[in-house]
């Protein structure tokens, strides 16, 4: 009597297929322009924060803005200047009520 075996590739032996040019491109795309995290367990893609040379927005303002720039567009919080206030406000008197 004959035994004969059926030849089923197991997922162990078979390897991934390369990507396609254009696939490549993609993947490219989507890892440029989004970033995993992690919400209740589970991986979620977001997109990633937008960032000027590499560095975040809010930080390369805080390094090349200058003082006129900043009044200008009303970022008050980050005049560094503490001791010399450009609008200076009258000192104001204890409440005696």
């Amino acid at each position: 009597m004959l035994r004969w075996e059926a030849k089923i590739p197991s997922w162990r032996t078979v390897g991934k297929r390369k990507l396609t040019p254009r696939e490549k491109a993609e993947k490219k795309r989507r890892k440029r322009e989004f970033m995993t995290i992690f919400v209740n367990g589970k991986q979620k893609r977001v997109r990633r924060p937008p960032t000027i040379d590499g560095i975040p927005v809010d930080e390369f303002i805080c390094q090349n803005a200058d003082p006129i720039w900043l009044l200008q567009n009303e970022m008050y919080e980050l005049l560094e200047d503490e001791n010399q206030q450009i609008f200076p406000l009258p000192p104001r008197k204890p409440y005696a009520g």
